[in-house]
């Protein structure tokens, strides 16, 4: 860490654990239409005004569907958020997420996935056609590409049914992000490692605002599943 940047650590910082119950709480109550709606007063507002505590980071997609902080029912103050179409990694991406955890001492890292991804459509068409995207959103697809691209190898018949399907996209997209998010930052994996943050992806279900859990790096005292259910672990 910069030693220009001082760590902002909350008197008693949730464990991975206890973020991720946060979450889960916040989407049963967001998929339950009875939101909570927490942390949104002007008292909460006036206690923010020195410095924030944030428990988890969610790096999700830029969609306007899926804003993080209503999805999980969670206020101001709560989680830092941070989005890209298709969340794709950048170096200002992974040193946002880094600054969540090693600075405001957040103890979770959410990837946020969801169905029906542009991004993620426009990567499979890319493959499946070879035609570019147009402008700098070609960036974005060519960053989506190496998550997917692996599913096109062997059968041809079989590798297109995989490019149409958006579940096997949605979900390679996802764990994909997350090994690669975990293996290019040295100090989230230290993190990882110490016990003091996980790292979780997970894909959202548009109709349905469930959440469900796909991968897991770390221990947040569960393993993939549907959340709101009971998950061995």
């Amino acid at each position: 860490m910069n030693p220009g940047l001082k760590r902002e650590l909350d008197p008693e910082p949730l464990t991975p654990r206890d973020a991720w119950a946060l979450l889960r709480s916040g989407n049963d109550r967001f998929v339950a239409d009875a939101p909570a709606h927490p942390s949104q007063n002007a008292d909460r507002r006036r206690e923010l005004q020195a410095a924030q505590h944030p428990h988890t980071v969610i790096f999700g997609c830029s969609d306007s569907r899926v804003a993080a902080e209503i999805i999980f029912d969670q206020g101001l103050g709560d989680v830092f958020v941070v989005r890209t179409a298709g969340h794709v990694l950048d170096t200002t991406v992974i040193g946002s997420i880094e600054y969540g955890v090693d600075v405001l001492g957040a103890s979770l890292v959410v990837v946020l996935g969801h169905d029906s991804c542009g991004a993620v459509a426009a990567a499979a068409h890319t493959l499946a056609t070879g035609e570019q995207a147009t402008g700098f959103v070609r960036a974005v697809v060519d960053r989506v590409i190496p998550s997917i691209v692996n599913i096109t190898s062997g059968d041809p018949a079989a590798a297109m049914a995989a490019l149409s399907d958006q579940d096997v996209l949605r979900r390679e997209h996802v764990k994909h992000t997350v090994g690669m998010l975990h293996s290019y930052s040295a100090g989230l994996a230290r993190a990882v490692e110490e016990g003091r943050c996980a790292v979780v992806g997970l894909e959202y279900d548009l109709a349905v605002g469930s959440a469900r859990m796909v991968d897991v790096i770390g221990d947040v005292g569960e393993l993939p599943g549907p959340i709101g259910m009971p998950r061995a672990g």
